[in-house]
């Protein structure tokens, strides 16, 4: 058995991203940042989408059309493949620990 908040890194320098589920259609991931966000310059814009709910800690998603959206733990949202994102925001004193489904 595994858990989600087990064997998080001391060093954060970089975000991490670790595949949990890899199946034909789903992938599932666990996000843990803290402090990061995405590069200034560009988007995500993903092939799948991306149903992703925050469990500890908090974020700020920012949309290329929309306005931005603050996530604290227990909040989860819908991405449809190709809606550009990014990162603007994490915690900067405690990781954010995301878990990311993209189908």
């Amino acid at each position: 058995m595994n858990n989600i908040f087990d064997a998080i890194p001391k060093n954060l320098e970089a975000e991490v991203f670790e595949h949990l589920v890899d199946a034909d259609n789903v992938t599932i991931e666990r996000i843990i940042s803290k402090g990061h966000t995405s590069p200034k310059p560009g988007w995500y814009d993903q092939d799948k989408n991306e149903w992703l709910i925050v469990l500890q800690g908090a974020a700020i998603l920012a949309f290329e059309e929309e306005p931005s959206i603050k996530l604290k733990a227990g909040d989860f949202i819908n991405i449809a493949a190709h809606k550009k994102h990014k990162v603007e925001w994490t915690e900067s004193d405690i990781e954010t620990i995301w878990l990311a489904v993209h189908y």
